[in-house]
């Protein structure tokens, strides 16, 4: 009895010990943040994985059980994480990725200086797949749509990653000793267009932040790698992503914290705003808005409804909220930003989890109630909720039936009314957007 009643109080003295143990423990926080984190470290593997599926290595006793000390460190290992670490963060370090989906002319060039205009803390980048279509359409590669999709994810995902060296590829002619002159659109990047950024070669007094006011040299990759990786957001603007299931990998990429921005425009309105910007390539459309019947079955109407239909069947992926898009997709409309930019602009930040700094805000405020002429196809000044309502009058009716009818289960989709005439087109007392919401 006397040897039981020993073993009893042998085990309340060690729980003891261990709370003891603990409490000293938590009260030195601050070492032991030190310690786990070294700790936690040497036993993260070289690719990284997210916290939620990596599992930390302990050494057993002989026995296979864990030692005391085990037990406690493994505990305030633990403890550490779930302070620090929400779920789902992985290691990106509190670091967002957000990818801007679009089509041409859907106002995306705008759209996207929402988050161009940040700030210090914003790594963003204009089409840099341009040169990838560029290249792979060129060639056989032109009609594997996979090829594709596969080669615009694998560049995404590197330039998301801060890695440069697989865009290099596709840059014509190529990059010599990883500097350019020839990347695409690169004044409509601030973050390449920074000074440390900027080659020495050619200097200019300039505007801090607005880009066009400096003339920059060739680009070298490497200094805009080490911008990339100092900034802790970073964003993509492209139109050139067909279907938004062909970035499942890339959005499960634990090194990764994407977040999805669909922009879709009234499809009416996109055919309005192409025959203007690219006049040569739509020649038959115009020829057709002077008079005559539009045949359905022509080249132009086909890829007119293939176009529709790939943006319905990639939105209706993101609407479907899979598990992979959970609480990484957003929709929305043009219309509704040109309406209220600054409340869609605070949405999408609150969306993709980036507090909506000052100098946005400015921007905004400063580019959406212009009162002069925008000028060029890819302006961002322009009077927002004015300019969401040209095409009406740019169009005829039509036109806009041919649209109504080949790409309606699309309109129906994001909320586009329907016009019956002319006049009810032309009146803009009736509005052709419907109320919507897309959570």
């Amino acid at each position: 009895m006397k040897s039981q009643d020993s073993r009893m109080k042998l085990k309340y003295a060690v729980v003891f010990i261990c709370i003891v143990a603990l409490v000293i423990i938590e009260k030195e926080s601050n070492i032991i943040s030190r310690v786990s984190d070294k700790l936690i470290q040497r036993q993260m593997p070289q690719t990284p994985l997210d916290y939620n599926t990596t599992t930390t290595t302990t050494t057993t006793a002989p026995n296979g059980s864990l030692t005391f000390f085990q037990l406690l460190l493994s505990k305030l290992i633990g403890r550490k994480r779930s302070r620090s670490t929400p779920p789902d963060a992985g290691y990106t370090d509190g670091r967002k990725h957000i990818l801007l989906l679009a089509t041409t002319r859907t106002g995306s060039s705008f759209v996207g200086e929402f988050f161009n205009q940040h700030g210090g803390n914003m790594f963003y980048l204009f089409e840099p797949l341009w040169h990838v279509e560029r290249l792979l359409t060129a060639g056989a590669e032109a009609s594997n749509g996979t090829l594709l999709a596969e080669m615009y994810r694998d560049v995404l995902r590197r330039l998301l990653l801060c890695d440069f060296t697989l865009l290099e590829r596709f840059i014509s002619p190529p990059p010599e000793d990883h500097v350019t002159p020839a990347l695409f659109r690169r004044e409509s990047s601030l973050s390449l267009c920074e000074e440390h950024v900027c080659s020495p070669v050619i200097k200019d007094v300039f505007e801090r932040y607005h880009c066009k006011t400096r003339r920059c040299g060739p680009l070298n990759l490497t200094l805009a790698t080490k911008s990339c990786l100092s900034k802790p957001h970073r964003a993509i603007k492209t139109v050139r992503v067909r279907q938004l299931d062909s970035l499942q990998p890339l959005v499960e990429d634990p090194r990764l914290d994407v977040r999805v921005i669909q922009l879709v425009r009234d499809p009416r309105a996109i055919l309005a705003s192409r025959m203007v910007a690219f006049s040569s390539k739509y020649q038959t459309w115009k020829a057709w808005a002077r008079g005559g019947a539009v045949p359905e079955d022509d080249e132009e109407v086909k890829r007119l409804k293939g176009n529709c239909d790939n943006i319905r069947m990639s939105a209706e992926v993101g609407l479907s909220r899979p598990r992979w898009l959970s609480s990484r997709y957003m929709l929305v409309r043009y219309e509704d930003i040109a309406r209220y930019p600054m409340q869609k602009a605070e949405q999408m930040y609150r969306f993709a989890g980036i507090p909506f700094s000052p100098r946005a805000r400015e921007w905004i405020l400063r580019n959406t109630q212009t009162t002069q002429g925008a000028s060029g196809i890819y302006s961002t000044q322009k009077n927002s909720s004015e300019q969401a309502e040209k095409w009406r009058f740019r169009i005829p009716f039509t036109l806009a039936r041919v649209v109504q009818k080949v790409c309606g289960p699309t309109m129906k989709l994001f909320g586009y009314r329907f016009v019956d005439d002319e006049k009810t087109l032309t009146n803009k007392s009736v509005s052709l957007l419907e109320d919507r919401l897309f959570h």
